[in-house]
């Protein structure tokens, strides 16, 4: 089911968030860069998982060379979906990345990453953004963001989250369930996979449950405050949520 969504809404991907967020995704996405600072400490081997299209990938190598003169940092670009990774190979292609040993793309599942490609205790920082709604099981990917993770590795996610005002959350509400679906049918030709995008949202667990799920597959992380353990945009619409492997 989730594979087929992503098939469909691949080519639109981009096209879709501008239009369902404004734009704010971009800001979600920089801000989400940006708290990891990349490059700060010298070049990370980082691996980027459900990240086809390549966003987040970007602007970490972007962050290193802009604000480290960092060159040497790598991205591994993981994803389940064919079809968002061409998508992403086609982004750096307009980069000077591209051809580099700085950037690969890799289809596989992140509940089950194979061990002789991804080896344990190997990556500096894991990121994963607006994908672990859509696995089947939650705690099957953190624990193998955790198994390759280095010891003193940062797991960081960002993901659409639970709303704290009643009254931004009803208005989120109602836009998601009605404007989002129909943009999908007006922009995309596809209503349905936009509706699964809203469902598989709220059926996500809130702040402090996902939270100590992070916890349980060995991480350490902040207290269960926003700014603790993670950090609210806009509200809660979305949140970054970090630990770090000991």
């Amino acid at each position: 089911m989730v594979k087929d969504v992503f098939d469909s809404v691949a080519s639109n991907y981009d096209l879709m968030n501008d239009a369902t967020s404004f734009g704010v995704h971009r800001l979600w996405k920089d801000t989400f860069v940006s708290s990891l600072k990349p490059g700060r400490k010298g070049p990370l081997r980082c691996i980027d998982v459900g990240g086809g299209t390549g966003d987040i990938a970007l602007r970490i190598l972007d962050y290193a060379k802009d604000n480290h003169y960092d060159r040497e940092t790598t991205v591994e670009v993981v994803d389940i979906n064919a079809q968002m990774l061409k998508e992403g190979f086609k982004r750096f292609k307009r980069t000077m990345y591209h051809n580099t040993p700085q950037i690969s793309f890799h289809e596989a599942n992140a509940q089950s990453l194979p061990p002789t490609q991804f080896l344990d205790n190997s990556y500096d920082l894991y990121t994963i953004a607006f994908c672990i709604r859509n696995c089947t099981s939650i705690p099957e990917v953190l624990k193998e963001a955790h198994r390759v993770l280095k010891p003193g590795g940062t797991f960081a996610c960002l993901e659409f989250s639970r709303v704290g005002n009643p009254i931004l959350n009803a208005l989120y509400d109602q836009y998601s369930f009605t404007m989002i679906p129909l943009l999908g049918t007006i922009l995309a030709g596809d209503r349905d996979s936009y509706q699964y995008l809203v469902e598989s949202i709220r059926k996500f667990p809130p702040q402090p449950e996902f939270a100590q799920m992070i916890r349980d597959a060995g991480f350490s992380t902040g207290k269960d405050v926003d700014g603790g353990a993670w950090t609210d945009l806009w509200g809660g619409i979305a949140s970054i949520h970090t630990g770090v492997k000991v």
